[in-house]
């Protein structure tokens, strides 16, 4: 295991009932807060009303940033960023699912970061400072209530690209399991799909010895296959809710990547078709999993892959090859078993941008990506063919 440092603060509120203590929490971040929102959900189901009460009986005074897209993009990003200027907020609120959520952090870093934001982004200027952060979670799926990650989309550029600070890391999010209730079944099914694929490009890796951080992702793993199906036939079933909730928040808070080598390889594939074709993040993860894993298949990785099989799927067969391949398929018929569409072909990609998209996938790791094994665009560009 290789040395680390493991240090989350965000401050985790988790349960029903709780908005009283969570506007307490922002109160004592500032007096003023930009809500963050998406399309509209929140506030039919009355989330919104219940979070704004609280807050303005705790003193907090509220405006709001509305119609952040599922892939965010830039120039929402940007609207937000001259409103809360504008209005002199101390604190960025995102109220939803991990768009909305990513979407914050780059206003929350833009708000006190001079220049374009997207060259945040770039990598191009260092994040200084950000104005607090602090989140309400109502989609299990992306875990950024919990880590300092965010993923933005540039539609004139048709790039679909990750950034992180350790300055736009939430202060406090609330995680209230009965928000999640009113997720329909496709995004539920990708959400359970995105929170495997964090555990999965944490947990894929050789000869590093890290035990323990590769049981809790098979814990993980297996929470999601147990609830995910729950969910999906029972929506308002608070156990599988919470189960995935928490599943979501550990999957990419840092612990399971801990001491390992890895880097994450399918989120760089799937970013190029969302940028390309916008479709849900969660479904191009699960649709290029199964492919990744196959593509990669040999004497080094194969212990790695038997080893998924057994403590996953209690897959044992006479050889670690015919073990590793079921395994593979096992998680294949999982995600099938969720509705997910499982070809690129179902999900309106052809074969017109693969060589492209295979490109700018590799292009900001100097051409190979490192992880379970190296990935260069030959790979990339094979990984989707055989996707198709």
């Amino acid at each position: 295991m290789h040395n680390f440092v493991f240090h989350v603060p965000t401050e985790i509120l988790f349960g029903k009932a709780m908005e009283k203590d969570f506007a307490k929490r922002v109160k004592a971040l500032g007096n003023k807060a930009l809500l963050v929102t998406g399309g509209g959900s929140v506030k039919r189901l009355g989330i919104f009303d219940t979070i704004v009460e609280a807050l303005h009986a705790a003193g907090v005074e509220t405006v709001e940033c509305a119609g952040i897209s599922p892939n965010p993009r830039l120039e929402e990003a940007k609207r937000g960023i001259a409103m809360a200027k504008e209005e002199n907020v101390d604190v960025i609120l995102p109220i939803g699912g991990g768009s909305t959520i990513d979407c914050a952090k780059l206003i929350a870093a833009g708000s006190k970061t001079e220049g374009d934001p997207w060259d945040i982004v770039l990598g191009k200027v260092d994040v200084k400072e950000a104005l607090p952060i602090a989140v309400v979670l109502t989609v299990a799926a992306t875990g950024s209530e919990m880590d300092p990650d965010s993923v933005i989309s540039n539609p004139e550029t048709k790039q679909k690209l990750g950034w992180a600070s350790n300055k736009v890391l939430p202060r406090v999010s609330y995680l209230n399991p009965t928000f999640t209730y009113s997720v329909n079944a496709w995004h539920t099914a990708a959400g359970t799909a995105d929170i495997m694929s964090h555990t999965m490009e944490n947990y894929f890796s050789v000869d590093d010895s890290a035990f323990l951080q590769d049981s809790m992702a098979e814990a993980i793993l297996r929470t999601c296959i147990k609830y995910g199906p729950i969910a999906l036939e029972e929506p308002e079933k608070e156990e599988a809710r919470a189960n995935l909730m928490w599943a979501n928040s550990w999957a990419i808070n840092g612990l399971l990547c801990t001491g390992k080598t890895q880097s994450w390889s399918v989120h760089a594939m799937e970013h190029e078709l969302s940028a390309y074709y916008d479709i849900t993040h969660g479904v191009g993860l699960a649709i290029l999993t199964p492919h990744w894993l196959r593509h990669f298949m040999n004497d080094q990785t194969m212990p790695r892959l038997a080893r998924f099989a057994e403590r996953v799927f209690d897959i044992h067969k006479d050889s670690l090859e015919e073990q590793a391949e079921a395994g593979i398929q096992a998680l294949s018929d999982f995600f099938r078993s969720l509705h997910i569409p499982m070809t690129l072909h179902e999900v309106g990609i052809d074969e017109e941008h693969l060589a492209e998209m295979a490109e700018h996938s590799v292009s900001r790791a100097d051409g190979t990506i490192e992880g379970f094994q190296p990935l260069k665009k030959e790979d990339v560009e094979a990984i989707y063919r055989s996707a198709l």
